[in-house]
């Protein structure tokens, strides 16, 4: 069984809401942008978890790749796959960083169900979530998949 099936990243609810309404207009891949070396590295799925005040996994996608360079040569590549609609919003994001991640994924699948902060505690046996994410392995990312339907 493969360890890292799936990556669980934080994400603002602002940020989650925009990519929902761009699924929803018909937009097939999306790029989540990050400064410097973002994970995940290698994985096959991508969950959300909504940041307060939601505090949930709210959906999850197929991870495409994740793409690290120059900030101005992968907005020129992937800005469009982007929540950030400007390259100015783009840059005022990225605040002058020269690296940056682009975490690109696509069949967006929003929860019918949502999973609360202290579910997602439970079934992990965790205290807190990792700030800058984690790998959870296939029968986990299953459990949630259930979950959410």
């Amino acid at each position: 069984m493969k360890e890292n099936c799936a990556f669980v990243i934080m994400i603002k609810d602002r940020w989650w809401r925009d990519f929902c309404r761009l699924h929803r207009e018909g937009k097939k891949v999306h790029s989540y942008v990050q400064g410097g070396w973002a994970p995940p590295k290698n994985t096959s799925l991508i969950f959300f978890y909504v940041t307060k005040p939601a505090a949930e996994i709210a959906g999850y996608a197929e991870f495409i790749e994740r793409k690290v360079g120059e900030a101005e040569s992968l907005w020129s590549e992937h800005g469009n796959e982007s929540v950030l609609q400007t390259k100015e919003k783009y840059e005022e994001f990225i605040r002058n960083k020269q690296r940056v991640s682009f975490i690109r994924f696509k069949n967006l699948q929003e929860a019918a169900k949502p999973i609360p902060l202290n579910n997602v505690l439970m079934l992990l046996g965790v205290k807190r979530l990792a700030r800058k994410g984690f790998y959870i392995n296939k029968e986990t990312a299953d459990k949630l998949i259930a979950l959410m339907t």
